[in-house]
């Protein structure tokens, strides 16, 4: 039994919390908006990826915030967790008061740029945490990321069963969320501490790492798949495979499958070293992704266990990356803020770079959202990008696993 002074539990809630507000927004938000108010697949597109493209300063210079705030570390911290959940109601829960778009990118901004801090100064505080634990990165991980894909399966499912019983799924999900949040903050207070005595390292001098350089290469083209099934889940189930409702239920399923791996692939690593671990969870996803590129209307039965092998591989690359990476941050920048905040960027850059390219792509090629009856030349193009991509990208991965540098073995 876990010892109360470890708190791992407070880990796993506020995991779950961040999740929630990270991966399936992308998901939901652009059809949300693109169904509720029209708008198009390609403007929504080019916002996300617009707003993240100010990540490209905002994440570096939020972790050097994380690693230069003292006596303000825990303010910062109610601040943003404010700011989070302020973000999530004015996105889903109040209708836009000014042009849609306009209100769309300031209320996901206000969003993401409170979940940027909060996730840096996290994984940041991992670092430090990790060195206190018995089982090290792993066993925080196996926690942190266990918490974080329970929290995106419950994300995932809550807007349909608010909406079977409130009628308005999204803006019950807002406030469901704001309130999770206080008893997140409330549960992590206590942790909230920075590295003493200890000089922040640079980003530039993270990036003249050759081990952290090729961890964050190697953390952009793997989790790239997942960026590209994230953004095109919903329309390949309602589209391609012809069954529109069941994207909740397969969603879940999903993640589901990537939460009970974690333990498993946090428990195997420490057995046969994280790199053949990641290497068996890569070969896994190729396998499924392969099968997903030949189906089509009616394979429902084929792509639940699809989501079931995929989302067991994807819960080795969430749990095992972030570890690998977090363990030569101890050895180079105990602080762990600007390393995180590389780590931050890069991860979140594969999701926008997938919607301003794919989601455009899609509506150039004839799909339309929200209809299940789509043209021939779109559904095959759909299944290409959602199925084909992924695969070519887990083997780019596995090349890149194999030349990784001897020191973190």
């Amino acid at each position: 039994m876990t010892p109360p002074k470890e708190r791992l539990w407070a880990y796993g809630l506020f995991g779950g919390l961040l999740s929630a507000a990270g991966l399936p927004i992308y998901i939901f938000a652009p059809k949300y908006y693109a169904d509720t108010y029209g708008v198009s697949l390609a403007t929504l597109g080019l916002v996300l990826f617009g707003m993240r493209l100010l990540d490209v300063v905002q994440d570096p210079l939020l972790g050097w915030l994380t690693e230069r705030l003292r006596d303000g570390y825990r303010l910062a911290i109610a601040f943003a967790m404010t700011a989070l959940a302020l973000g999530m109601l004015l996105l889903f829960a109040i209708e836009p008061r000014f042009s849609i778009v306009v209100w769309f990118v300031l209320s996901a901004s206000l969003l993401f740029t409170a979940f940027s801090f909060l996730t840096i100064a996290f994984y940041a505080r991992g670092v430090g945490k990790a060195s206190e634990l018995r089982g090290g990165h792993l066993r925080l991980a196996a926690w942190r990321e266990g918490g974080a894909l329970i929290g995106v399966c419950i994300a995932a499912i809550l807007p349909t069963l608010l909406g079977v019983f409130l009628g308005a799924p999204y803006a019950a999900f807002a406030l469901v969320f704001a309130f999770v949040a206080l008893i997140a903050a409330i549960a992590m207070r206590p942790e909230w501490r920075s590295v003493e005595n200890q000089a922040p390292m640079p980003w530039r001098e993270i990036l003249a790492d050759p081990v952290s350089r090729h961890l964050l290469l190697l953390a952009l083209v793997n989790g790239a798949p997942l960026a590209i099934t994230s953004t095109l889940f919903l329309f390949f189930v309602e589209s391609r495979l012809a069954a529109p409702g069941w994207e909740g239920p397969l969603l879940v399923l999903f993640f589901l499958s990537a939460a009970a791996s974690s333990s498993f692939w946090s428990a195997f690593a420490r057995s046969v070293k994280e790199k053949t671990a990641l290497a068996i969870a890569m070969c896994a996803a190729i396998v499924s992704f392969s099968f997903a590129l030949t189906l089509g209307a009616g394979d429902l039965a084929l792509f639940v266990g699809i989501c079931i092998v995929s989302g067991a591989a994807t819960g080795a690359d969430l749990t095992l990356m972030p570890a690998m990476f977090a363990k030569r941050l101890e050895v180079i920048s105990p602080k762990g803020g600007q390393g995180f905040g590389l780590w931050s960027f890069v991860n979140k850059f594969a999701l926008a770079f997938a919607a301003v390219t794919l989601l455009p792509l899609l509506e150039l090629n004839g799909f339309q959202a929200g209809r299940v009856e789509q043209s021939e030349t779109s559904l095959v193009l759909l299944g290409a990008l959602y199925a084909g991509v992924p695969s070519l990208l887990k083997f780019m991965s596995l090349f890149l696993l194999w030349r990784l540098p001897q020191q973190i073995e």
